[in-house]
């Protein structure tokens, strides 16, 4: 089992800047991906947002790229969303998303709130 905590979500205004944080404990010695999704009311979850564990390949949405930065620290299992240039249409509740060549996990979530 992986569990997983997120913090750094809150209110900003549009053109700021909020980094999220996820720490992991439990079986991460089998991480194969890590990441951050994004959901508003009513809507999908969408993807925002992953790098491998074992170090490269970030891939971003294309409404982010650019924009959002992710990178992670072994060392301390932790997974980080640095966002720039936030936009009204960032505001949604964003996951880490954690896997393991044996299972997926997701953290409880923290909610972003960008104004206009």
């Amino acid at each position: 089992q992986v569990q997983l905590v997120e913090s750094g979500g809150g209110l900003v205004q549009a053109g700021g800047s909020l980094r999220l944080s996820c720490a992991a404990s439990g079986r991460t010695f089998s991480s194969y991906v890590v990441g951050w999704f994004r959901q508003v009311p009513g809507k999908e979850r969408e993807f925002v947002a992953r790098i491998l564990w074992s170090g490269g390949m970030p891939l971003y949405s294309d409404s982010v790229e650019g924009r959002f930065t992710i990178s992670r620290d072994t060392a301390k299992s932790m997974v980080y969303l640095q966002m720039n240039s936030l936009k009204p249409e960032d505001t949604a509740v964003y996951y880490c998303n954690w896997k393991t060549y044996e299972q997926e996990y997701w953290g409880q979530g923290t909610q972003v709130t960008v104004s206009s």
